[in-house]
């Protein structure tokens, strides 16, 4: 199994901040991807590239039994921490460790873009049933408001070549692909509120500020900390919701 090294390195330093500071997703975005991919309790729901397990818990209430795939240790440990009882394996989404056939839905929460494309499409298409169902789910910072774009305009200078959704790369072997029909997609909107600190660590936790020096992230943490003299703090987002079908 291959990991993207920002991706390696970032998530494994920044575990902890993930949690911290990372937001959940609108309960209707959720809602409208279970009615329509048609999760239920009698289903199996692979999360690959979970993380700390955002998304995977907001699966829990359906009642299905969730997987959640996740390649780096130290996520994976933080997961098992916060979300109790929830099946955990190492994995990614080139090599799932799941068996043919064996899942009604597969889901990819603010992972996709990690992926590479086509053999990550490959072995999703394996390990669903025939008609199963895709879900990918993305925030992205609503930069019309003053906060996230003055957010972005610290971290931007920062990101390098890591990949990421706003360019819609992940698209292109998507609509490429022979194995899956698009079904849908919608936008939510979404706002999560945090302290300051939850705001920092809601920074920290980024892949590519995470794999920075000791120095850069600290001058990042006080270019953060300087935005804000309030609380709480509202950081809005577009939650982008897109749907697909095994052929």
């Amino acid at each position: 199994m291959s990991i993207h090294r920002t991706a390696a390195e970032g998530f494994g330093r920044a575990a902890a901040a993930y949690e911290r500071g990372r937001p959940g997703y609108p309960q209707a975005a959720i809602d409208w991807m279970v009615d329509q991919l048609d999760i239920t309790s009698a289903s199996t729901v692979v999360d690959l590239g979970a993380g700390t397990g955002k998304f995977s818990r907001m699966l829990r209430p359906t009642g299905a039994r969730v997987i959640a795939i996740e390649p780096v240790a130290a996520m994976r440990v933080e997961l098992a921490r916060v979300v109790p009882g929830i099946e955990v394996l190492d994995g990614t989404a080139e090599a799932i460790p799941c068996g043919d056939a064996s899942a009604d839905a597969v889901t990819a929460a603010q992972a996709f873009h990690w992926f590479s494309g086509a053999a990550a499409l490959r072995e999703i298409h394996r390990v669903l049933r025939p008609q199963g169902g895709l879900g990918l789910i993305w925030n992205r910072r609503d930069k019309r408001d003053p906060l996230q774009a003055a957010i972005d305009a610290i971290i931007r200078p920062h990101r390098g070549r890591a990949p990421i959704h706003e360019r819609d790369s992940w698209r292109e072997s998507m609509m490429a692909s022979a194995l899956f029909r698009p079904t849908g997609e919608r936008q939510f909107s979404y706002e999560q509120a945090v302290d300051a600190d939850g705001l920092v660590a809601r920074v920290l936790s980024i892949s590519f500020i995470a794999t920075l020096s000791d120095g850069e992230r600290s001058t990042v943490r006080d270019q953060v900390s300087a935005l804000v003299d309030r609380t709480p703090i509202m950081l809005p987002y577009l939650t982008d919701v897109f749907l697909f079908r095994r052929r």
